[in-house]
């Protein structure tokens, strides 16, 4: 296995009074500050009210920092933490060449075994729209690449 943390935490808010831009900006302030995931969940809220849950992914020696970053971004006035154990796959990065131009692939390996392998979307969609063609044509001759189709 890869050197990623093996024990991470989730922070989560139930958010009823924040905007969408307000928690879209979350999103992006927390991982551009170091977060290994963040998403939204729609829920409902007492007295039946819509509102998001927004979880954030960290490494623990992160709680305090993202913790209070999550309530300054959001004005909650509280969140919530959550410890998780997980296996993270090894991973590459390889670049191989189609009709399209180079494409970035993600590989997974597990024990030394290849087992995962993911096409860059952003490089797929780029080379498709310069050549005008799917850009699920860009992942299918990607993936031809590598033999893993």
């Amino acid at each position: 296995m890869d050197n990623s943390p093996t024990q991470v935490i989730e922070i989560v808010a139930n958010l009823d009074d924040a905007t969408g831009e307000v928690i879209g900006h979350a999103v992006e302030a927390l991982l551009a500050a170091g977060a290994l995931d963040c998403w939204t969940t729609p829920i409902m809220m007492k007295k039946q009210r819509p509102g998001v849950q927004l979880s954030v992914l960290i490494g623990v020696d992160q709680r305090d920092v993202m913790a209070r970053l999550m309530i300054e971004l959001t004005g909650t006035f509280g969140v919530r933490f959550r410890g998780w154990n997980r296996v993270v796959l090894d991973r590459r990065h390889e670049t191989v060449t189609t009709p399209f131009g180079p494409v970035r692939v993600k590989i997974g390996s597990l024990d030394g075994r290849e087992v995962v392998c993911k096409v860059e979307f952003d490089d797929a969609a780029k080379a498709a729209a310069k050549h005008g063609v799917p850009a699920r044509t860009v992942i299918d001759a990607a993936l031809k690449g590598t033999g893993d189709e």
